[in-house]
């Protein structure tokens, strides 16, 4: 059960700028609950929206405003759709959102204003029943709000209500969570309402009210960041850094095209802001609130960033926070089930001690006593085992670690997710580069670059998050090897298929810049004597090196066995010689 933590006055409140919406109440302390619990909805950070909206409502409790504001928070949102919901978080939800919608129309009086009107009858057909069974498809109940959204729009958003223009994008953002755009083509589904929503939020941006506007800046981030073009989010991206500085959500979401664009450092910046403001968060809020999940994916997006720049005692870090933030009671939580959202960000060490090649620390690593309720890390340990025997080239103890891998496989439950992932997806990546490992040992070539290629296969189906679902690239190790055995040219095409140098990967798939790759890229161009091109980028590789505090030798330390060991654990000799 969500324990409720009394607000703090206005005076200790979280700084969260000076956003504002004005609207009908005629008291002010009502005024400004109202406007935090907005910012904080379009934050993300809904638990601590309901908040101030129940808050606004014990300063005026026939606020018309305050109950749309507390229906619109607690329902369904782009990270948490419908279907997410468990039986009986569904059944609170729908109650106690219905509830703030019919308190909405109760309270509506000629004072309220024509737009807070048509807002209140609009968030009644997102809720039209009280009860529903778990399973149900929400499409057309979306469809339907969206719809209703349309007409508010019509109406005042294209007249410039620029909180109109967001509440009605991000209806349409609804409809195909996480779905907008074909990976594969890099067009817009056909499924979805891509296009609108980009036409619906460059309008209001090109507005200069939009710069300080924080829904349409966090929507317009996650439109973008799937499209082929997502440098067009970077001014965005920019105008949202520090204009909300408590919103740890907010001061993350420009890391999302950081990382699009290949500027590890800036996105590890954005997500040490972010982690600074949720550690204020975690102070005052439940340690049991959903806003967990928010606040675990920055530290997520930081180790991906730190692992991308060849960073190893960041990536300790960002595991030992995430170890942390992750108690057992929390996993434990069984409405909303919130080990099905959380318990895979445990997969972290394993996968940070595979891609700094630390083969022992990964045999010394202990299993989970409860293999039920961390059945996704429990498989990943396995799986790192696997490969950290394959590397040492103890080949049968890899072979009878991908027998208890596979074992462990069959106890993931299929609610628990990387999300929008299903961990039981997602896993595949690793059951295709244990086999590739294992086979490269054996001398199989042909067989270990194709099950290396199955996961390349597999990881790019993945549906999209940031960062991804399976956060060491796996042709990072496909390339390394091929390289170790002199395949120089197909080496070199994947490291630049990776880089994004050759665009014939969807955009969201690359890792522009990243060390890695850019390592292994110059090392086929000076073997293959494509001498001006190694010349060309010698300073990007020499200055994203510098950044690594470990010793890069290839862009997997799988393909070198013993010697990457050694690099890997040469810790701070790249930076202090």
């Amino acid at each position: 059960m969500t324990v409720i933590i009394p607000l703090p006055s206005s005076a200790n409140y979280y700084d969260i700028g000076t956003f504002a919406r004005t609207v009908t109440t005629p008291t002010p302390e009502a005024q400004v609950w109202f406007d935090r619990g907005l910012t904080w909805t379009y934050g993300f950070c809904h638990l601590e929206a309901e908040r101030c909206f129940k808050h606004a409502l014990e300063h005026d409790p026939t606020f018309v405003m305050a109950y749309w504001g507390l229906a619109y928070t607690i329902g369904p949102n782009y990270n948490k759709p419908w279907e997410l919901h468990d039986e009986q978080d569904l059944l609170d939800t729908l109650r106690n959102a219905r509830q703030a919608s019919l308190n909405a129309i109760k309270h509506i009086t000629p004072e309220s204003s024509e737009v807070e009107v048509a807002l209140a009858k609009a968030i009644l057909t997102r809720y039209p029943e009280e009860e529903v069974a778990a399973g149900k498809d929400f499409l057309e109940w979306n469809k339907t709000y969206a719809e209703a959204m349309k007409m508010v729009y019509e109406k005042f958003g294209g007249g410039g209500d620029l909180d109109i223009a967001a509440l009605y994008a991000d209806a349409l953002m609804n409809l195909a969570p996480w779905d907008l755009w074909d990976l594969g083509t890099g067009l817009p589904r056909s499924t979805s309402r891509t296009v609108e929503v980009q036409s619906v939020l460059e309008k209001a941006l090109a507005d200069p009210r939009s710069s300080t506007h924080p829904g349409l800046l966090h929507l317009y981030i996650h439109v973008m960041e799937m499209s082929v073009t997502p440098e067009k989010a970077l001014g965005p991206a920019d105008l949202l850094r520090g204009l909300i500085p408590d919103s740890g959500h907010l001061e993350h979401m420009p890391s999302h095209i950081d990382l699009l664009v290949g500027d590890w450092a800036k996105a590890m910046q954005a997500n040490k802001s972010a982690i600074s403001a949720d550690a204020k968060y975690a102070v005052r809020s439940s340690s049991t609130d959903f806003y967990t999940f928010y606040r675990l994916h920055d530290i997520q997006t930081f180790l991906y960033a730190a692992m991308h720049t060849g960073r190893y005692v960041d990536s300790l870090w960002a595991v030992d926070n995430l170890e942390a933030a992750t108690p057992e009671n929390l996993l434990r939580t069984e409405s909303p089930p919130l080990a099905d959202w959380l318990e895979t960000v445990l997969n972290a060490r394993a996968h940070v001690l595979v891609r700094f090649g630390k083969w022992e620390e990964i045999l010394q690593l202990k299993l989970p006593k409860d293999k039920e309720l961390y059945s996704a890390t429990t498989a990943n340990v396995h799986y790192a085992r696997g490969v950290a025997y394959a590397a040492l080239g103890r080949v049968e103890e890899a072979i009878a670690e991908r027998e208890v891998f596979h074992a462990a496989i069959k106890r993931i439950q299929p609610t628990r997710i990387i999300y929008p992932n299903k961990c039981v997806d997602v896993i595949q990546v690793g059951e295709a580069m244990l086999d590739g490992e294992i086979a490269y040992r054996q001398g199989d070539f042909d067989i270990a670059f194709q099950r290396l290629e199955d996961a390349v296969r597999i990881c790019d189906g993945l549906t999209y998050t940031e960062p991804p679902a399976w956060m060491q690239p796996p042709r990072h190790a496909l390339a390394g090897l091929k390289l170790e055995q002199g395949l120089v040219e197909e080496a070199l095409d994947i490291y630049a298929t990776d880089l994004g140098i050759i665009n014939t990967l969807s955009r969201p798939l690359q890792h522009p810049n990243n060390v890695w790759a850019l390592h292994g890229y110059h090392e086929c161009l000076v073997k293959l004597g494509q001498t001006e091109e190694a010349k060309r980028i010698e300073e990007k590789v020499a200055n994203a090196l510098k950044m690594a505090d470990v010793k890069i030798y290839a862009s997997c330390f799988c393909a070198r066995g013993k010697e990457a060991s050694d690099a890997g654990s040469s810790l701070m000799e790249s930076c202090c010689e």
